[in-house]
């Protein structure tokens, strides 16, 4: 990961997320997926654009198999932004810079 993007867990999903403070965008992906790792740079200029506005996280999906179907992730990447605790958007697939900047600014005013 990056200094601006953490990497969690199944365990720790709770805490960085649900009780989160801040609205946060999870990255649900794996290592093999060629659009997930498409799509890491972008996320890591938005982490450093959206720094202290939106947390940015990864949720590596083969190694933590209790949390994406709570969520109904069934492919990757997925991304979904929580606020207050409560899902407000999904977005599967790849994103340009743009459409994922629109994507966060519609769901987190």
């Amino acid at each position: 990961m990056s200094n601006h993007i953490l990497a969690i867990s199944d365990g720790t999903f709770e805490d960085e997320v649900v009780q989160s403070q801040q609205p946060v965008l999870v990255d649900f992906w794996a290592q093999w997926c060629g659009p997930c790792k498409a799509i890491a740079p972008i996320l890591e200029d938005l982490s450093k654009e959206y720094a202290g506005k939106v947390k940015i996280v990864k949720l590596d999906v083969d190694h933590n198999p209790a949390t994406p179907p709570k969520f109904g992730v069934r492919g990757i990447p997925t991304l979904i932004l929580f606020k207050g605790g409560e899902v407000k958007a999904t977005q599967v697939g790849l994103l340009s810079k743009t459409d994922l900047l629109k994507f966060i600014d519609t769901h987190i005013e």
